[in-house]
């Protein structure tokens, strides 16, 4: 079943189909089938998203096994797509922008067995009409590749003079398709569009889309003149791991998987279910088998907008019923406001299935659709509810969030303070009302007092009762990491005086000096991308704690809001600041011994899946890795305190924040991300990766217990002490993201807007608590 969600990879054919002309009868029923919509072409092509829809469709249908798109504003004056596919035979190109022209049907009643995306022949002919159109092809049997330019779906001469006929030029396998000036010829569509930011985001939807669901083929996707891709996928990958590479991590973790079919048999406890079930039983065998697999986020993944990734029979499509029912499963588990993600496949009998009903083949019909989508409904609600059962949440106690605080107990000397600070929260806040001023006031100046007081009063679910400046008991005992205990030079002796704890000592991290214009072109995008409002909220919230640490989810309060915070996310994008402000001029932390660089990479390469599929053994990568790192070792000491010693041992890495320590159990998997993942062949590309990398090695995340990569790991016993050491390790963590991460983050982070999309949630506002309080 697993094996339904990939996009059957069977052998490329011989050659390509040659292309023929649709009969005219044909043209006549497809067009009837859509209502007449499919006398407008342009209609298939609206945007450049769209076309390039169609194009990715195209080289799928030919058997690619790599696609790689290249974009220039948002695809409006460059679109171009190349896939490894069979290619275009060269007595085809002639007719090969003409509309009804295609070698996928050649009667109606093919329609009933069609397994590929494209169909009438509409696609390059639609582009052809309001781009301008060129095509570079090349099949296994050509000796040269053809070069091919179209205007208006007939072949065009590239300039004034020359034939139209195809040139013969250099080129791979396959075929390159580039629209130019999309558009150009249609000013009311172009003014249509959005800016050229917007579309390029729609492109890179439809490409993540496509690549989610066909992972055994390579995706690339870029911008002109970019030195890395926006989106890059592998090929012979898996459904899971391309959304986890595509969607991150954190969504990937929290994935559910189920599978049902037409032959799946419908438990259930009630006699009208039953009833139900055989009805729907009977249809199926009627309408002919079917099956579908999820992939789903459970209940502890909360995004606010829905991610629904829709394909029926390979085809991407769009469905309102199977929408508003996977949502109608979810508002019972998730909060309100709160949204899955959900890739759905589902694989029908192809004669039960029309996709001749829309122009650009986004919506299909197929019978038994009720029966069906509620099965499907049914399976992922009994995942999510047995899912559920095993949620666990860790929680802190904090008086000082919604209440007063603790009563003195009364007496004669506390009166007349008992009375001004009933006097305080009668009025406003401490920075509207002066401390002091009420206790002041004199018995002739009550009077005007009290009209004064009523003009400004707040109401209780308006007052804010916590304060940056409290001091929690806790943070006078700072807990010292398993790896400053052992040789550290001040950590024995500022931990016997809980007045002055290390993490309290006001260190400035200075910004360096930098002429370099790569390292300017970052600092000034960091600051660009600056969120005001999230700003606000991390520069003066108040720590309530961490509600899970495995998932990196923390509480924190700011004026009556209550926020909950990746704080993962957050760290990663504070420590990739705080590299960049101190470029050139990191601290660094000495590992005594210094261990072999190449052993640390053998070690995170073991723990690697699919390194065997990159057609080099663990050893020659291993060598790889080290050779790089080991190249640019002066330049590494030099800007980032990375030291590497000639004979290849690893002898100091960057610190980037004071009296915090990164877990060295992560530095094997650092090291070796750092071969792979950093463009080593740009300058600002090189700097941004590498900071990017080191800002990961830095995260507060723990290891997954069965990984056992870390440099801690080595030489590691199976005594009890493990368990005391995991205990204290995690209790050291704990305190660091309170007392050394979140003051840092309100102090030096300058979050993105792109934070706000899954890594800051407003989970209660005090105000709104009221209402509802007072509707009970």
């Amino acid at each position: 079943m697993a094996a339904s969600t990939v996009r059957a990879s069977s052998p490329p054919p011989p050659g390509p189909r040659p292309i023929r002309r649709l009969q005219e009868a044909v043209i006549n029923r497809i067009a009837a089938g859509e209502a007449s919509l499919i006398l407008n072409a342009l209609l298939i092509i609206h945007r450049p998203a769209s076309a390039l829809k169609e194009l990715i469709e195209n080289s799928l249908d030919a058997g690619s096994t790599s696609i790689k798109v290249t974009v220039k504003e948002g695809g409006m004056k460059l679109l171009q797509i190349q896939d490894n596919g069979c290619g275009i035979r060269k007595d085809d190109l002639p007719i090969l922008a003409e509309r009804f022209t295609t070698s996928k049907l050649s009667t109606f009643s093919d329609l009933s067995r069609l397994t590929t995306y494209g169909f009438r022949g509409e696609a390059l002919a639609s582009i052809s009409y309001v781009s301008n159109l060129t095509v570079v092809t090349k099949t296994k049997a050509d000796s040269c590749a053809w070069k091919a330019c179209y205007a208006d779906g007939a072949l065009s001469a590239v300039k004034a003079g020359a034939t139209a006929e195809p040139k013969p030029c250099a080129g791979n396998d396959g075929t390159t398709i580039t629209a130019e000036n999309l558009f150009y010829n249609t000013p009311t569509r172009l003014s249509a569009l959005r800016g050229s930011s917007e579309e390029y985001a729609r492109i890179l939807d439809v490409v993540t889309r496509y690549a989610v669901h066909n992972p055994h083929v390579s995706f690339t996707c870029k911008k002109t003149g970019s030195p890395a891709p926006d989106v890059s996928t592998p090929s012979s990958s898996t459904t899971v791991q391309a959304i986890r590479l595509l969607y991150g991590q954190t969504l990937a973790k929290e994935l559910l998987q189920v599978s049902v079919s037409s032959s799946d048999k419908n438990k259930s406890n009630t006699a009208n279910a039953e009833d139900t079930e055989d009805m729907s039983k009977n249809e199926d065998d009627e309408d002919g088998t079917w099956n579908a697999e999820a992939h789903f986020t459970n209940a502890n993944y909360q995004s606010k907008k829905m991610t629904l990734l829709l394909f029926i029979n390979h085809r991407l499509v769009e469905s309102s019923r199977i929408k508003k029912a996977l949502e109608a499963v979810y508002n019972g588990i998730l909060a309100k406001g709160a949204s899955p993600f959900i890739y759905l496949s589902l694989h029908l009998d192809p004669r039960s299935v029309d996709v001749n009903v829309h122009p650009t083949k986004k919506e299909v019909h197929f019978l038994n659709e009720d029966g069906i989508i509620e099965r499907i409904a049914d399976v992922v609600q009994e995942a999510l509810i047995g899912q559920s059962q095993s949620r666990v949440f860790e929680y802190q106690v904090c008086c000082t969030l919604l209440t007063g605080g603790i009563a003195e107990p009364p007496s004669q000397k506390a009166k007349g303070k008992r009375k001004a600070r009933e006097d305080e929260d009668t009025g406003d806040n401490d920075d509207m009302n002066p401390e002091g001023q009420d206790g002041a006031l004199g018995s002739s100046q009550a009077p005007a007092a009290a009209s004064h007081l009523a003009k400004r009063k707040v109401y209780s679910q308006h007052k804010v009762r916590t304060s940056l400046k409290d001091r929690t008991l806790d943070s006078m005992f700072p807990v010292a990491h398993p790896s400053q205990q052992i040789g550290s030079g001040d950590g024995g002796s500022s931990a016997g005086t809980p007045g002055t704890p290390p993490t309290l000592r006001d260190r400035e991290v200075k910004e360096s000096q930098c002429y370099l214009r790569s390292v300017r072109v970052l600092r000034d995008a960091v600051q660009k991308a600056r969120h005001n409002q999230l700003s606000e909220i991390l520069t003066k919230h108040t720590f309530v704690g961490v509600v899970d640490a495995a998932r990196c989810l923390s509480l924190v309060q700011h004026g009556t809001r209550l926020y909950l915070l990746n704080h993962g996310a957050l760290a990663a994008e504070l420590f990739y600041q705080l590299g960049l402000r101190q470029f050139g001029n990191l601290p660094r932390i000495r590992l005594d011994p210094p261990p072999g660089l190449r052993a640390l990479v053998v070690l995170a390469l073991d723990a690697e899946e699919g390194v065997e599929e990159s057609g080099m053994s663990k050893a020659d990568v291993a060598d790889r890795i080290t050779d790089i790192l080991i190249a640019r070792r002066d330049m590494l000491h030099e800007y980032f305190s990375l030291g590497i010693s000639e004979d290849g041992r690893v002898e100091t890495v960057p610190l980037l924040l004071r009296d915090y320590t990164p877990n060295l159990d992560k530095l094997p998997l650092f090291l070796m991300r750092l071969g792979p993942q950093v463009d080593w062949s740009s300058e600002q590309a090189c700097f941004d990766g590498f900071l990017r990398e080191l800002a990961l090695f830095y995260v507060p995340e723990p290891l997954l217990p069965e990984d056992g990569i870390g440099l801690g790991k080595i030489g590691a016993g199976e005594d009890g002490d493990d368990a005391d050491e995991e205990k204290q390790r995690e209790k050291a963590t704990l305190w660091q993201v309170q007392h050394v991460l979140f003051p840092a983050m309100a102090r030096y982070l300058v979050p993105p807007k792109t934070l706000l999309d899954r890594d800051v949630v407003q989970v209660a506002d005090l105000p709104d608590l009221y209402r509802v309080f007072e509707r009970c």
